[in-house]
C-alpha cells in the first residue's frame, strides 16, 4: 500500500470514523496505526474478533468498558524512578479497576465470543493495589488513615492551628487593637496565619508583614504572639509532607514492581477498545464479515461505500473468476469513479478487520497491493502535466505491482491524443494483465471498449442511463459496454436528425463524407470601389465641426505644412489637424461679399466697445482715458 492510495481511498477517513466509537486514547492509538493487512490468516483473525464483539454488542445492553483511560505516560513516569501525585494514583487505580471489570465480564463468555474470551487469561488482577491507593488516598489527598505517623502529625496539625485561630480571635476583638485592623477576619497567606491590619498603623502592631495588598492600603501582619506558634505549624507541615511522600513512594513502588504485567494490561485493554470500536462501527452500518480468500476473486452483493450517506445506489460487481480485468464505460458523472473508489475502500476496510454494508455472498479478495490511478494529480512543482503525472503514476505502479494486485485505474490514457490515448492505455492494459494483476479500468476510449470485448479474459461493464430523463441510474451492468450519451444528448436538444444519422455512421464504420460543397452554395466575393477622399482647402470663416469636442468653431487661419487649421473656438484659437474637423458651410455661403470676416473673431463687447468710439460715447471715451491713466501710473 501507499499513501496515495490511503488518500484517494479516503482510507483514514474511514479510520477517523471507527475512532470516534472508541471510548479511550488507547483505542484510538492503536486505530491511528491499523494498517491493512495483506496476510490472509492476520485479517481472518480480525474479522472474526469484530464479529464476535458485535455478537457482544447486540446481545449485552452494556459493556464494561467505561472509564477506561491511557496510563502509559504514568507507567513511563516509574519508570524514570518519579514518584506519582495522588490523582495520578488514582489514575491507575481506576484502570486496574476497569482491567478487572472486563476480565470478569469476558471470562463468562467462552461460548459467545472465544477469542474474546482468551485474551481475558493474559489479564492479571491488581485488586489489592487498587484497594491499596483507595484507602490511602481519598478526595485527590493522601487520607490521614494512611498511616499512624501520618494521623498523628495532622492531629497536631488541628490542635496547633486551633490554638492559633483562638488567639487571632482575641486579637481581632481586642478594643485596643479594633484602630488598626482593617477588616475583622483570619487570613492565611503562604500557610501563615495573619490579620489584616491597615497600612498606616503598620507599625502600631508588634509582628510580621506577610503580604501587603495591591492598593498597598492593608498589611497582612502575623502578629508576634503567634509567631512561635506559626513556627511550630511549618515544622508539623513540613512533616506531613515528608510521611504523604513516603506513603506516595510506596504505592508507586508498589505498581512498579507489576509494570511489566500492568503494560500487558494495557495492551489488552487497547485491543479491546479497538475491537468494539469495531463492532460499533459495523452496528452503525448494519455491517457484516464477508468470505475470505486469497486468489484474486472479488464478489460484491448489495455493498454500500462506507463513507457516503443518503440514498446509496448499492454496488454489485464481481472480478477475478471468468475474467481478471473489467472496463467501465458510461457517461460523465454516471458514477464510474465510486465504483472504483468502493472497490478500494471496501478491500482496504476488511484487510483492516472492518465489517461492511452488504449481503450474504460478499466475498474479498486479500491482495499484496492496491494501487489507484485516480483524479488528477498534476503537479505544478514538477511541471507536471495531467498526462505526465498520471504516466509517472501508472510507471511506479507497474515497478511495484505483483501478480495479487489490485489496480483501479480511472479514465485510462486520457489527457492524451485519443489515438494515442487509447493505444499506450491498451498497451498498459496488456502489460498488467501479463504481469496476473487483478485490473478494473474506467474508460471514454472506444477503442479500449473493442479490445476488452475480443479478448477472452477482459470483460466490459457499463454504468446505466436513462436515456429518457438524462440521468445517470448509478448502477452497473456488468458484461455490457456503454457509452458516453452523447447522440442521446444531442437528440434531446434537437440537433438535427441528420447530422445525428451521420454521427452514428462515422461511429460505426468510419467512412467519412468527403464530397466537396457545390459551386452555387458558395457565395461569391464583392468587388468593393472605393472612391479616394476629396481634400479641401479650408478658408477662413468657414464654419466647421470639431470632432473632438462634438461642437463647432470658424477657420481663423489656413492650414499649414503639417494640414493644422487654426480655429476660433470659445474665444480662444486652437490648431486642429483637417482630419479632426468636418465642414458644416463656406464663408462664401455664409457671409455676403464685402463682409469683413475680421469682425467674427472679436467678441460682442469688444465690438459694442469700438462701435461707441466711433460715436463718440462720452462713457467709452471716459473708459478709455482711465485706461491710458491707469497705464502711464505702472
Amino acid at each position: 500500500m501507499n499513501m496515495m492510495t490511503f488518500d484517494k481511498l479516503q482510507y483514514n477517513e474511514l479510520k477517523e470514523i471507527v475512532k470516534s466509537h472508541c471510548v479511550s486514547g488507547l483505542g484510538r492509538e492503536l486505530i491511528d496505526k491499523l494498517q491493512p493487512s495483506t496476510n490472509l490468516k492476520v485479517v481472518h483473525n480480525r474479522l472474526n474478533e469484530t464479529t464476535e464483539a458485535r455478537k457482544l454488542l447486540d446481545a449485552e445492553s452494556h459493556l464494561p468498558l467505561k472509564g477506561i483511560s491511557n496510563i502509559n505516560h504514568l507507567m513511563e513516569k516509574l519508570e524514570k524512578g518519579m514518584i506519582l501525585s495522588p490523582t495520578e494514583l488514582i489514575a491507575i487505580s481506576d484502570f486496574l479497576r476497569g482491567c478487572r471489570i472486563i476480565k470478569k465480564f469476558m471470562m463468562g463468555k467462552e461460548f459467545f465470543a472465544p477469542v474474546l474470551h482468551s485474551f481475558a487469561y493474559s489479564m492479571m488482577d491488581f485488586q489489592s493495589i487498587e484497594e491499596e491507593i483507595n484507602y490511602s488516598i481519598k478526595g485527590s489527598r493522601v487520607d490521614s488513615e494512611a498511616s499512624k505517623e501520618l494521623k498523628r502529625i495532622r492531629n497536631h496539625i488541628a490542635k496547633a492551628e486551633e490554638k492559633i485561630e483562638e488567639l487571632l480571635n482575641k486579637f481581632l476583638k481586642s478594643s485596643a487593637n479594633k484602630e488598626y485592623i482593617q477588616e475583622f477576619f483570619i487570613s492565611k497567606k503562604d500557610d501563615r496565619f495573619t490579620v489584616p491590619i491597615k497600612a498606616s498603623y503598620k507599625n502600631q502592631v508588634a509582628g510580621t508583614i506577610v503580604e501587603i495588598s495591591s492598593k498597598g492600603s492593608t498589611v497582612f501582619i502575623e502578629p508576634a504572639a503567634i509567631s512561635k506558634l506559626n513556627a511550630g505549624l511549618g515544622i508539623l507541615k513540613a512533616e506531613e509532607a515528608i510521611e504523604e511522600y513516603q506513603i506516595l513512594a510506596t504505592l508507586s513502588g508498589s505498581i512498579l514492581e507489576h509494570i511489566r504485567q500492568i503494560y500487558i494490561n494495557i495492551e489488552l485493554i487497547a485491543q479491546y477498545d479497538m475491537i468494539f470500536a469495531k463492532a460499533k462501527f459495523s452496528k452503525s452500518l448494519d455491517g457484516m464479515e464477508p468470505k475470505l480468500n486469497n486468489h484474486g476473486f472479488i464478489k460484491l452483493r448489495n455493498c454500500k461505500h462506507p463513507l457516503l450517506t443518503g440514498n446509496i445506489v448499492p454496488l454489485d460487481f464481481e472480478i477475478g473468476k471468468d475474467y481478471r480485468s473489467l472496463i467501465i464505460t458510461g457517461p460523465n458523472a454516471g458514477g464510474k469513479t465510486v465504483v472504483l473508489k468502493t472497490i478500494g475502500i471496501l478491500t482496504l476496510a476488511v484487510m483492516s478487520g472492518f465489517h461492511i454494508a452488504a449481503n450474504e455472498g460478499t466475498e474479498i479478495a486479500v491482495f499484496d497491493h492496491i494501487f489507484v490511478d485516480i483524479g488528477d494529480n498534476q503537479s505544478i512543482e514538477n511541471s507536471l502535466s495531467t498526462f505526465s503525472s498520471h504516466m509517472k503514476n501508472i510507471s511506479e505502479i507497474m515497478s511495484a505491482s505483483t501478480n495479487n494486485t489490485l489496480l483501479l485505474f480511472d479514465e485510462i490514457g486520457s489527457g492524451t491524443e485519443p489515438n494515442e490515448g487509447a493505444a499506450l492505455a491498451i498497451a498498459i492494459l496488456e502489460e498488467f494483465y501479463q504481469m496476473g494483476c487483478m485490473t478494473v479500468a474506467t474508460t471514454h476510449y472506444g477503442e479500449i471498449k473493442r479490445y476488452s470485448e475480443i479478448h477472452s479474459d477482459f470483460m466490459n461493464a457499463a454504468m446505466l442511463f436513462d436515456s429518457e430523463v438524462l440521468a445517470p441510474m448509478y448502477k452497473l451492468l456488468i458484461g455490457k459496454s456503454g457509452d458516453s450519451n452523447a447522440l442521446w444528448i444531442s437528440k434531446k436538444m434537437n440537433l438535427r436528425e441528420k447530422v445525428l444519422q451521420k454521427a452514428q455512421h462515422y461511429i460505426d464504420n468510419k467512412n467519412y463524407d468527403l464530397d466537396r460543397v457545390k459551386a452555387s452554395k458558395v457565395k461569391k466575393p464583392i468587388q468593393l470601389i472605393i472612391q479616394e477622399e476629396v481634400t479641401y482647402d479650408f478658408e477662413i470663416g468657414d464654419r466647421v465641426k470639431l470632432l473632438d469636442q462634438d461642437d463647432f468653431g470658424i477657420v481663423y487661419e489656413k492650414k499649414d505644412s503639417l494640414n493644422n487649421v487654426f480655429v476660433f473656438y470659445q474665444n480662444e484659437v486652437i490648431k486642429v489637424n483637417i482630419k479632426r474637423i468636418k465642414l458644416e458651410g463656406k464663408a462664401t455661403d455664409l457671409y455676403p461679399d464685402e463682409y469683413d470676416l475680421k469682425t467674427l473673431f472679436v467678441s460682442f463687447s469688444e465690438r459694442k466697445f469700438q462701435h461707441d468710439i466711433e460715436r463718440g460715447s462720452k462713457k467709452a471715451l471716459k473708459k478709455v482715458s482711465k485706461e491710458i491713466k491707469k497705464g502711464l501710473i505702472e
